[in-house]
């Protein structure tokens, strides 16, 4: 072989890996992703990505600009026109995970994120999300593999008297969030015209029901929420963000994990036992949660930081000093509905 042949040879497999670094930049930089920008305002402990040793499979370009009410809809499409070349189980979560700009764009739409910027937005499901002319990347099979392997690795820890969700993997914290939990009170509730232990129940399971199309009704009164009034006084219509359910030691006690629009109530025992995060945080939890996912929810008044510091957190349950055991079983209470995009929980 020549030295001029061999120059040429080594020239353009140099072009094809710069070619590659700047689509991946492309579909990965922040900035991208619709009128919401892609500013990350939260604390990352490890970025959620994959050495990209191989070309995409496919690059997919978006035609025309995708809101939020039709982005889980374009998702479908997506993966019902791919998943017939891809060589592994295509899906939503793996579309998202290999184009994490996705997740960013959708936290910037948290509304007091927005608020922050001066935009006040009214109906959510109108924001862009997907630009025309973004372009996402379908991973490569051995990057699917890999992403898959982390995936099935991935798991929620909530710890009730630190009010805090922690996304691991095998066990290594990847993110962790605010949350706020159950209250410590019986109330009577119309739903089921009894009183009801509201305090959020511990346990290990899984997430066995997801919704996209989340529909909340207040237990309390029974009426549908469609309307919510902000920290701010401000009255909004309700967002479109999925909400995930546990089961927990093989039980379903309604204990939701969803956005709250009322992100003040988050470090407090404020809810009808559902786990709340803030808008932002209910998007990253979702994509990396999907059904089967392990959930343990335990109540450690002691542990051991991250940094080797022991943590020390209040009896919110009062446990130490007799608090009372869980009454009547939400298991109960609260039966699954059809269709299933009902939560007996306040937003």
């Amino acid at each position: 072989m020549s030295k001029k042949y061999t120059i040429w040879i080594a020239f353009a497999a140099g072009l094809f890996a710069l070619m590659t670094i700047l689509i991946c930049r492309k579909s990965t930089g922040a900035g991208k992703g619709g009128d919401v920008g892609a500013t990350l305002e939260h604390p990352i402990v490890s970025v959620d990505t994959v050495p990209w040793s191989e070309p995409p499979l496919a690059i997919i370009q978006v035609i025309e600009p995708i809101p939020i009410g039709r982005f889980f809809k374009f998702m479908d499409i997506l993966v019902k026109q791919y998943d017939t070349i891809a060589p592994y189980e295509l899906s939503e979560y793996l579309i998202v995970r290999a184009n994490p700009w996705i997740i960013d764009t959708l936290e910037n739409t948290d509304y007091y994120r927005q608020m922050e910027r001066g935009n006040f937005v009214f109906e959510q499901q109108k924001m862009i999300v997907l630009k025309a002319g973004d372009t996402l990347r379908l991973p490569g099979p051995q990057t699917a593999a890999a992403m898959l392997a982390k995936m099935k690795n991935t798991w929620l820890d909530i710890n009730i008297p630190a009010f805090r969700l922690r996304i691991m993997e095998g066990d290594s914290v990847l993110y962790r969030f605010p949350v706020r939990v159950g209250k410590n009170q019986k109330k009577f509730l119309a739903l089921v015209k009894n009183n009801v232990d509201l305090r959020t129940h511990t346990g290990t399971g899984e997430i066995i029901r997801i919704s996209r199309n989340p529909v909340f009704y207040d237990p309390v009164t029974g009426k549908q929420f469609k309307f919510t009034k902000r920290d701010d006084h401000k009255t909004t219509l309700m967002p479109l963000i999925p909400w995930i359910e546990p089961s927990i030691d093989g039980m379903r006690y309604g204990q939701m994990i969803h956005p709250t629009t009322n992100p003040r109530s988050l470090g407090k025992a404020a809810s009808n036992g559902c786990i709340g995060l803030k808008e932002a945080d209910a998007w990253r939890v979702y994509y990396y949660a999907p059904l089967g996912t392990g959930v343990r929810i335990r109540y450690d008044l002691m542990e051991i930081g991250e940094q080797g510091d022991t943590l020390r957190y209040d009896d919110v349950y009062r446990y130490k000093t007799g608090g009372r055991k869980y009454g009547t079983s939400q298991a109960s209470l609260f039966p699954p509905l059809h269709p299933g995009n009902v939560c007996w929980c306040k937003p």
